[in-house]
């Protein structure tokens, strides 16, 4: 079918109103630019939106930006640097059909076609307004014979070209939905890229947030090929509002949802979901993953993975990544504190304060130099505390299942049993294993010693929590600190616990870890591990997957083929890709003992039917391509 593609310029294939760009250009020096400009971009709105007639709109701006000819070079200087992101990224779809493409603008000249020229986009067809200059080159007015200087100029410009073909509007503005309306265009896009006008967006054949859709829709060449919109995020939890930011930015639909979903609810939820987010609540079971039919990825926001099912995960072709490192700090901070506070007595003295008791005594308040601190767990956590521990004055010792090198003057002890006989507090940093349930029960909280405290900021199954409350309630724990517990409410609210009302026990609810630090940099990190594979295939961190660091695509498609790992897979690849004819310029392949993973970087464009036949290998699990 032969198309026409009417480009809007101003908020379309730039990321701002040019005219608002020279004003603030323009009217740098003066006291009141900033009410200007604001009067300015709401006079270009009104006429966007036909509110007011354009050529009314255009005559109230140009009066108040005075305006120089010596100001258009960095106008267009600035206008280069602001090209919206996705057309930028798809130059090539204007460099190969510039013969179809056509740029209608209620803009100037001027400065558009030093724009689109650099787009393969000829002078001839670009349709805009033009300056008028004083003899001093001062911008006074504009050309009032050119049809697009006057209302609705948009709908008599597009007849007079009489252009034949399917003819397809994109633009950001009501004046350019005006061209459908008038039944001249065959279809309109509402491009809300940059901005999103609802005016135009409810009049809409298609709502394109980006050159990337459009292009998807039309079957045409583009730098993705599955435009980022379509991916869909969900995030439970409460999960930082950065995370949700940075994942749309990058251009995803993102939900956020403020608590975790009971399995029968995630199950309906997920079943359109590309990206699930969680937390610690979330259980993502077989039958969720079997639901989630278009699932690729699961970012875990915190450090632990049992609430994921990683072996069926793996086996699904679905992707886990979690941060285990980023929160580490904020959990060494609370454990030191808490340790401070429970040595010094410091909650009984606070609460007898707040009862209205004055009760100053040296009674049962130690400095913390000099004891001996037992860490159970020497990972990213038990290390750093370790060594800041250390240098506080602690003694340090450790007991770890795997040979951990000590740090500083750290000791390893050989069984847990020797930890607890020479500690003065135990601090737990185990991780999610079932084979640490009940780690430390009534036996091992009689071999620490008489009046020593324990913290546990790791998991609730770790402590039997009646025997902890029997050693608290008999005297032989002096104190404790716990912040995680065998049950947890899937949100805020009410809780309850049988340690409950025990005078020096610190009871805080799983914020070992939530400091706005940690948060953000979770926010951070998983996203961007999320990207990485849905953007470019590596699964470097991935907890459950074969790790492959890839480097960036240079002109290539990129095959993304996940199946179980069973002998032959490869060779089946290549000679399918052989019989396409396909040039192989890079191959990547990395197994485990369920799953291989390869990818296949190819130099030229592809027969779709090649597609077809890669799914159709045997033992196939998932496949993306990538361009």
């Amino acid at each position: 079918m032969d198309r026409k593609y009417i480009f809007d310029f101003d908020s379309t294939l730039t990321r701002v109103e040019a005219l608002d760009v020279l004003a603030e250009i323009t009217l740098k020096n003066r006291p009141d630019r900033e009410e200007v400009i604001r009067k300015i971009q709401e006079i270009t709105n009104l006429g966007i939106d036909g509110d007011i007639s354009f050529t009314e709109s255009l005559e109230q701006r140009i009066k108040m930006l005075n305006a120089h000819r010596d100001d258009l070079p960095e106008l267009i200087r600035q206008l280069r640097d602001k090209i919206s992101k996705s057309i930028t990224s798809n130059k090539e779809f204007f460099e190969k059909h510039a013969d179809q493409i056509y740029v209608i603008s209620a803009g100037f000249k001027e400065f558009i076609i030093p724009i689109v020229s650099e787009y393969n986009i000829p002078e001839e067809r670009v349709y805009a307004n033009t300056f008028e200059f004083d003899q001093e080159g001062n911008i006074i007015g504009f050309d009032a014979s050119n049809l697009l200087a006057q209302h609705n100029g948009k709908i008599e410009c597009l007849r007079s070209l009489d252009l034949e073909g399917q003819l397809q509007v994109i633009g950001d503005g009501y004046s350019d939905y005006v061209m459908r309306e008038a039944g001249i265009a065959h279809k309109f896009f509402a491009y809300t890229e940059n901005v999103h006008r609802d005016k135009a967006a409810r009049h809409a054949d298609h709502i394109t947030p980006n050159l990337d859709e459009f292009l998807f829709i039309n079957d045409l060449p583009r730098n993705l090929s599955y435009p980022k919109n379509r991916i869909k995020i969900l995030l439970l939890e409460n999960v930082h509002p950065a995370a949700f930011e940075n994942l749309s930015e990058d251009g995803f639909t993102v939900e956020l949802i403020s608590h975790s979903l009971p399995e029968a609810e995630l199950i309906e939820k997920i079943k359109g979901v590309h990206v699930l987010g969680i937390r610690s609540k979330t259980q993502v079971t077989p039958k969720v993953l079997d639901a989630a039919k278009k699932l690729m990825v699961v970012g875990a926001f915190c450090i632990g993975t049992t609430q994921i099912d990683l072996d069926y995960a793996r086996k699904k072709g679905v992707v886990v990544f979690n941060a285990p490192y980023s929160n580490t700090r904020s959990v060494v901070e609370l454990a030191l504190g808490e340790i401070i506070m429970l040595m010094r007595s410091v909650f009984p003295r606070s609460s007898e304060i707040h009862r209205g008791i004055w009760n100053k005594t040296a009674a049962n308040s130690r400095e913390i130099r000099g004891k001996n601190l037992g860490i159970v767990g020497y990972g990213n956590i038990g290390k750093q505390l370790s060594v800041l521990a250390e240098a506080m004055g602690m003694r340090v010792y450790y007991y770890d299942i795997d040979d951990k090198l000590a740090l500083g003057n750290a000791t390893r002890c050989g069984s847990l049993e020797d930890l607890l006989n020479v500690s003065d507090v135990v601090s737990l940093h185990v991780d999610d294993n079932p084979h640490n349930r009940n780690l430390i029960g009534e036996r091992e909280l009689h071999q620490m010693r008489k009046g020593s405290y324990l913290i546990n900021l790791s998991r609730g199954f770790v402590v039997d929590i009646p025997a902890l409350k029997a050693a608290l309630e008999s005297g032989w724990l002096a104190g404790a600190a716990v912040d995680v517990y065998p049950e947890e409410p899937r949100s805020n609210g009410k809780f309850e616990t049988g340690l409950q009302g025990l005078e020096n026990l610190i009871l805080t609810p799983h914020i070992g870890g939530s400091t706005e630090e940690a948060q953000r940099d979770i926010a951070d990190f998983v996203p961007n591990k999320i990207m990485d594979y849905i953007n470019s295939g590596s699964t470097v961190d991935a907890v459950n997957f074969p790790n492959i660091r890839l480097p960036k695509q240079q002109n290539a498609h990129r095959f993304l083929h996940i199946h179980e790992n069973t002998p032959g897979i490869m060779a089946h690849i290549n000679e399918i890709l052989a019989a396409y004819d396909m040039n192989i310029t890079g191959q990547y392949l990395s197994t485990d003992s369920d799953v291989g993973y390869v990818i296949t970087d190819l130099d030229k464009e592809y027969n779709k039917e090649v597609v077809k036949a890669l799914k159709a290998v045997e033992h196939t699990i998932k496949f993306r391509v990538l361009y």
